[in-house]
C-alpha cells in the first residue's frame, strides 16, 4: 500500500477546485497537520498515557504486518521504503506470534 493510497483513508470534508484540471471540482486529502492533531487527542480521551503521534501508528501498523508474518519485501512496499535497509529497521521488534493486534479482536 503506497502513501498515495493511503491518503484516500483522510478524505477532506468538503470538494475543491483540483489545482492542476481547471474546473475539475474533487475531493482531496485533508492536510497532514489536521490528522496529525487529531491522534493525539483521541489517545487522550481513551486515556493513553505514552505520547502517540502518526509515526507511532506507522510503527505499530509495520511491527503488526511483521509479526503476523507479512514478507519484508512486502512491508517496503507498503511503507513506501526505497531501500530494503531502511524496512530492516523494524526486524528488532519481538516477533513472537502469540502476540495479537487489538484490531484481531473485532
Amino acid at each position: 500500500m503506497s502513501r498515495r493510497l493511503l491518503r484516500g483513508f483522510w478524505p477532506a470534508a468538503g470538494t475543491a477546485e483540483d489545482p492542476r484540471a481547471k474546473g475539475v471540482i474533487r475531493r482531496h486529502h485533508i492536510l497532514p497537520k489536521v490528522y496529525q492533531g487529531w491522534i493525539p487527542r483521541a489517545a487522550r480521551e481513551a486515556k493513553i498515557e505514552k505520547r502517540v503521534t502518526s509515526h507511532v501508528l506507522r510503527h505499530s501498523f509495520a511491527t503488526h504486518l511483521l509479526e503476523s508474518g507479512t514478507d519484508l519485501c512486502r512491508l517496503q512496499e507498503y511503507m513506501g521504503h526505497s531501500n530494503l535497509e531502511t524496512t530492516r529497521i523494524y526486524l528488532h521488534v519481538n516477533t513472537d506470534k502469540t502476540v495479537k493486534s487489538p484490531l484481531d479482536s473485532l
